[in-house]
């Protein structure tokens, strides 16, 4: 299985155009790793991909086929500040079962404590909260995550347990990773090949 950008272009206004004709490439096997400058256009293209942007030129296909977008898409991104994406009115169980729920294998796999669910996003630090926010993309229905900047404000050892938790639950389930990040030597660890930005988006 395969998830393909094929000549992506997209404006925000007539006078600031974002994408031009970006095409990639991930197959359901393999981490890519996507490296680029702040305000280059890679967290749009994270949007494209995964369906929160829909006015673009171009297509996004999977298997060359259309992407559903009915009931459950399969292109799952997990944001950099995961705080933004969580209602600050529901509880940390409610917001994690708004996608799906996780068997506490899962849960402990990724350091998931119990004690968490029974509390506000606003009690939790920022690993925590991203620990929820990958659990929440790992619906049974997910094919490929595209990780956006995925541990940029956490901690070195977080980091560490966070990725090789999400890497060997994704490699266990043929899931396909976009792996965005500033961290070029992180993506030289993690990934299976890196693509530079600025030499797929031809502004």
């Amino acid at each position: 299985m395969n998830l393909k950008a094929n000549n992506i272009t997209f404006s925000y206004s007539k006078k600031r155009q974002i994408l031009k004709d970006v095409s990639l490439s991930i197959n359901n096997n393999e981490i890519i790793g996507l490296i680029g400058d702040s305000g280059s256009g890679k967290s749009t293209l994270c949007k494209i991909l995964s369906g929160y942007i829909t006015n673009y030129t171009g297509e996004v296909t999977m298997d060359n086929k259309a992407i559903p977008d009915k009931d459950f898409y399969p292109v799952q991104l997990i944001y950099q500040h995961p705080e933004k994406t969580m209602n600050p009115k529901w509880k940390m169980e409610k917001v994690l079962n708004e996608s799906w729920t996780p068997t506490q294998e899962l849960k402990d796999t990724f350091g998931l404590k119990d004690t968490w669910l029974t509390r506000w996003p606003n009690e939790l630090s920022g690993g925590e909260l991203q620990r929820f926010s990958i659990l929440r993309a790992l619906n049974p229905k997910t094919k490929f995550i595209i990780a956006d900047e995925i541990s940029t404000m956490l901690d070195a050892v977080t980091q560490v347990q966070i990725w090789e938790a999400l890497i060997k639950h994704c490699k266990a389930n043929n899931i396909g990773i976009l792996a965005v990040s500033h961290d070029e030597e992180l993506l030289e660890v993690i990934c299976d090949d890196i693509l530079h930005f600025d030499e797929i988006n031809n502004l």
